[in-house]
């Protein structure tokens, strides 16, 4: 069933908000995620924990925000439509501005990806000196006296 010109064009609306919304969210995820990176590397667990939580809070809405895309992009071009392909139904600025949020949400998400590896891969190293120093080593270096 074809919707209503009405339903389309708010249909439209909400994913062309829904992209822009995304933007300011990724760069602040970006930035919680480098705020997580120093807390970890200066061995802050209240402020890692803290983060944790705004982080999760973040990725929350922007999970909402795409689950919100998919079902936009499905009224306006039915199951299996692509936001490239919503992107055809537009003209001039409005398509270009579209295009290049989504170009650059995109990049975004590769270098969240990026970033939470990088802690992740730190976090992990902290993890494995620990154990070593707790349970020391398990070939030793040094005979014990």
């Amino acid at each position: 069933m074809t919707p209503a010109p009405g339903e389309r064009r708010d249909a439209m609306t909400r994913l062309l908000r829904g992209v822009a919304d995304d933007v300011p969210a990724y760069q602040a995820l970006l930035q919680l995620l480098d705020e997580q990176f120093d807390a970890a590397l200066r061995h802050q667990s209240a402020r890692l924990a803290t983060l944790a939580e705004h982080i999760g809070a973040a990725v929350d809405a922007i999970e909402a925000r795409r689950r919100e895309r998919v079902a936009l992009v499905a009224t306006l071009l039915g199951p299996g439509g692509t936001l490239a392909g919503a992107a055809e139904l537009l003209r001039g600025a409005t398509r270009q501005g579209l295009e290049r949020n989504w170009i650059e949400l995109e990049q975004m998400v590769l270098e969240c990806k990026r970033r939470n590896i990088r802690t992740s891969a730190l976090l992990s190293e902290q993890y494995s000196i620990m154990q070593r120093v707790l349970n020391g080593e398990e070939d030793q270096i040094y005979a014990p006296l």
